[in-house]
């Protein structure tokens, strides 16, 4: 078998869908509000009711909204499970799904952030299932077709973009399996 007879697309898809599997679904299963909200450090950024932050930026269309600053911070702020799945429904996934794919716009200061550790895994599902039904789509010539005007390295190939996005996934969403870890071992065992 030569490069040119494998299925590119197959194997773009399956890099995030192994971990999707395998790690996050079994892993997030029994997220509760407690630790979708938790902080471990003080002044952690998060996603919180309308009205209850003290942010720079609160950036959202429904009553939560997400702490944010331009420029950020440096060093850049803790972050709770809440805002990194916020971060990944709508920067990392809603924005390209809506540039890519022919979702709906949607932005950080558009999104109605969810208010329950349920209705983020709930967005998250549906905005990676839009993800893979987009990136499914595509042929083999789309992949190396660039990226153009909507993302940051126009001349980038379309393949790139999704090596990016599933990159971004993978760490941002361990990033939360050790939050929960951390969870556990603190909160959780005295609960």
């Amino acid at each position: 078998m030569t490069t040119n007879d494998l299925d590119w697309n197959h194997h773009l898809r399956e890099q995030i869908e192994w971990h999707w599997a395998h790690h996050v679904v079994p892993r997030f299963a029994t997220l509760t509000d407690h630790e979708y909200f938790w902080s471990p450090v003080p002044n952690a950024w998060s996603v919180r009711e309308r009205g209850t932050s003290s942010a720079p930026i609160q950036g959202g269309s429904g009553a939560f909204t997400i702490d944010f600053a331009f420029p950020e911070p440096a060093p850049s702020p803790f972050t709770t499970i809440a805002w990194r799945l916020g971060h990944v429904i709508v920067g990392v996934l809603a924005m390209r799904n809506a540039a890519h794919f022919g979702a709906p716009p949607a932005t950080y200061e558009s999104w109605e952030y969810a208010g329950t550790a349920a209705e983020a895994l709930e967005q998250l599902q549906t905005q990676l299932d839009t993800w893979l039904t987009g990136v499914r789509s595509l042929s083999a010539h789309d992949l190396t077709v660039p990226v153009g005007e909507k993302e940051p390295f126009p001349e980038l190939p379309m393949a790139d973009l999704i090596l990016h996005i599933h990159r971004e996934l993978i760490h941002h969403l361990s990033e939360v399996c050790l939050l929960r870890d951390l969870y556990r071992h603190t909160e959780g065992a005295s609960r």
